[in-house]
């Protein structure tokens, strides 16, 4: 029996016209003993908006991010309800419907997404230019040559990468740069709709920031609505318009940055707010830019400035005294 959807997972209905549907939607891994991955999951994306889906490791984030893109793949199957995209030119697709090349034309077109780990997304073997270009030939094969290069050269310099960039292969590259030819790639054809699973893992924190900037800054300018998924959530409560937070396949609560912060509903996101170490010495009182702490909620009653460490101050000592 399935269980009902809370008032707290419905949560904050999304502020403006809606880009993207998801209904009820569950999927299955249809294997000895099936694996009910996501349950009856229903969200709704506003465009422009930055819906940040957090949760642990296995909640079904990332499935839920393949049902949309139709990325599945056996035994992975989706066993009911409805994915929609509404396009700003007026009409509306059918998600679990389309098929074959209508689908290959709608995919990065429309939805595009930015897979986890940037180095097993691009091809080693073939350069910048090359990967970009494949881009605009697939999709755009009236684009002559000479316009394919110039688009693929401006696209690296909108997500702060020099266009000298485009002979070189993704081993040459650091990691953060590989992540900006990641989303570079996936804006290449403008789409309504980006999926982001889990792009700053593995990126350090200075590189981990200017990805964030970066995304929001394209976000303002292109007006496209993002999924951001990751299991951090103090990162998505810095940049995320709404949050959803995901457990056992379900969403289990849906609300505002700022509400899901203060005034968390559901005790799984309480635990989930509690269990990041904080950076002035009291465990789960994060720094969040902008929160006023006198609002009652995790926050409450702690400053918001870092003591002075000091130059010999080691941050692994620390922990191996704690432990």
């Amino acid at each position: 029996m399935t269980a009902p959807t809370t008032d707290r997972a419905r949560g904050a209905a999304p502020t403006g016209p809606v880009v993207l549907t998801i209904d009820d939607v569950s999927v299955d891994y249809l294997v000895d003993e099936p694996v009910h991955a996501v349950r009856n999951v229903s969200l709704e994306l506003a465009r422009g908006e930055v819906l940040g889906l957090a949760g642990e490791s296995g909640c079904g984030k990332s499935t839920l991010a393949y049902a949309v893109t139709r990325l599945l793949k056996p035994p992975a199957l989706v066993t009911g309800g409805r994915i929609e995209f509404h396009s700003r030119e007026g009409y509306a697709v059918d998600l679990t419907a389309i098929r074959g090349e209508d689908l290959r034309q709608f995919r990065w077109d429309k939805v595009a997404m930015v897979f986890q780990g940037a180095m097993n997304s691009l091809n080693p073997v073939i350069n910048v230019q090359a990967q970009l270009e494949d881009v605009f030939s697939t999709h755009r094969p009236e684009m002559k040559k000479a316009e394919r290069r110039r688009r693929a050269g401006e696209l690296l310099e909108r997500v702060g990468v020099d266009r000298a960039r485009l002979k070189a292969f993704p081993h040459e590259l650091s990691g953060g740069m590989r992540q900006r030819v990641m989303i570079a790639m996936a804006l290449a054809l403008e789409p309504q709709v980006l999926i982001m699973d889990e792009p700053t893992t593995a990126l350090d924190v200075v590189v981990q920031r200017e990805i964030l900037d970066e995304i929001t800054r394209l976000r303002d300018e292109l007006g496209f609505a993002v999924v951001f998924i990751t299991h951090d959530l103090p990162l998505l409560l810095e940049i995320s318009d709404r949050i959803a937070v995901m457990k056992e396949g379900r969403i289990v609560e849906l609300a505002d940055a700022r509400t899901l912060y203060t005034r968390p509903q559901h005790e799984y996101t309480r635990t989930l707010l509690s269990s990041f170490p904080s950076l002035t010495g009291e465990r789960g009182a994060f720094v969040r830019t902008g929160v006023d702490t006198t609002v009652p909620g995790p926050a409450a009653g702690r400053s918001t400035e870092e003591p002075d460490q000091g130059p010999d101050h080691d941050p692994d000592e620390h922990e191996e005294a704690d432990a």
